[in-house]
């Protein structure tokens, strides 16, 4: 009896300790993905976003699994704060410290361009998402760099198709960093051979709330241009402080300008519903793609949290899908596998189809063409279609070279 109780005992012991290692196996097998991104800070709005849409699209991709290849996604959530010395060391120790597969993010331009060295230097991939700067996968590039969100040559050339027009006269507003400058840069370069002239360029440090001085400088730039079909103050701004309706107020309309700029959260737009008219390009608005994505981004949203999708809530989606389409190509998540696959990898997303450029590993995508109608129900000014610029309308240069 005693002898068979301690075969039983130590059958027992070695049965526990099989499970805790199938256990340990088991855990150890999820696909690690890191989203880090400035969940505090003035983007705030933009981050939450932006993590909605992530959870969104690996929920699509999987069919509400939240597995891939049998292997559970796991998703570990590092706040950057917006400063780029933590967005730095936050990436190297969801690389370093937890194994992470391949991270996402950062909301800021300036966090990004901080984390791409800490990409290469622990050779995983860094899907950017929704940082804006074209040096991202320009000059800053590097091959382990992918990026779903548009770049600012996308959207200075979807602008520049709205703007561009003969005799068209424009000046311009901008923050005073990467996303500002790299954006302009790239709006005066698609505005070539369009015709119009970009006359004066504005920048003005990202924390601005009195808009007075610059928008005087504007006005002066512009006012006694004679020569002029149409006069334009194209604003491009992120986060806080936008001055849109800062710079209505002071009533361009007098001197023949009107204003001019991409599209923005539904927040921001709120400042839109003045400018019945206005015309700009921007990424997203729920209401302006067709297709099954998107229609079931609009209605799942819109049932958990009584709102329709925003602006970074359909790129946030695009990188959780873009996630899973290319695990189940790799399903290995070795970083060169990854690479492979995702390299000319085209996808469906809210926005329809995206596709990796091989040679950059920007995402190539529609544009939309906007102007802004008014509806007394709604808070915001509704962008409405003008045209939709697709991927073969949309000849975005290679600036990684």
């Amino acid at each position: 009896m005693k002898r068979n109780l301690t075969i039983a005992v130590a059958a027992l012991a070695a049965g526990l300790i099989a499970g805790a290692a199938q256990g340990t196996a088991l855990a150890a097998d999820a696909y690690k993905i890191a989203h880090v991104y400035g969940k505090t800070g003035p983007y705030e709005a933009y981050a939450k976003q932006s993590h909605v849409g992530l959870m969104l699209g690996l929920e699509y991709a999987t069919g509400g699994t939240m597995k891939v290849n049998g292997r559970p996604i796991e998703v570990i959530e590092k706040d950057t704060q917006l400063k780029p010395d933590l967005g730095k060391a936050l990436l190297a120790e969801a690389f370093g410290d937890d194994d992470a597969t391949l991270a996402v993010g950062p909301v800021s331009s300036g966090v990004a361009l901080a984390m791409l060295p800490v990409a290469r230097e622990y050779e995983k991939v860094l899907l950017v998402e929704p940082a804006v700067a074209d040096s991202i996968t320009g000059d800053k590039w590097n091959r382990y760099i992918f990026r779903t969100g548009r770049n600012s040559s996308q959207d200075a050339i979807a602008n520049a198709v709205a703007l561009g027009r003969p005799g068209n006269c424009i000046a311009t507003i901008a923050q005073d960093y990467a996303f500002g400058r790299d954006g302009v840069a790239a709006f005066k370069e698609a505005l070539d051979g369009t015709g119009a002239k970009l006359v004066f360029e504005e920048y003005a440090p990202r924390d601005t709330q009195d808009f007075t001085a610059s928008s005087q400088r504007l006005f002066d730039a512009l006012k006694d241009l004679g020569d002029c079909k149409r006069k334009f103050i194209w604003v491009i701004w992120a986060g806080k402080g936008n001055p849109m309706g800062k710079l209505n107020a002071l009533e361009p309309s007098r001197y023949g300008i009107e204003l001019a700029t991409g599209g923005n959260i539904l927040a921001a737009m709120v400042a839109y519903k003045a400018m019945p008219g206005m015309e700009g390009a921007t990424y997203y608005y729920y209401d302006i793609p067709k297709n099954p994505v998107n229609d079931w981004l609009v209605k799942v949203h819109q049932d958990r949290y009584q709102a329709p999708p925003d602006f970074f809530t359909a790129g946030g989606m695009a990188a959780g899908i873009a996630v899973v389409r290319a695990l189940e190509k790799a399903p290995s998540g070795d970083t060169e596998d990854l690479i492979a696959a995702m390299e000319g990898m085209a996808f469906d997303t809210p926005k329809g189809k995206m596709m990796f450029r091989k040679e950059d590993h920007q995402a190539l995508q529609s544009m939309y063409h906007f102007k802004i109608r008014v509806d007394p129900k709604v808070d915001w000014g509704i962008p409405e279609l003008v045209r939709e610029l697709t991927l073969d309308d949309m000849k975005i240069p290679l600036r990684n070279k």
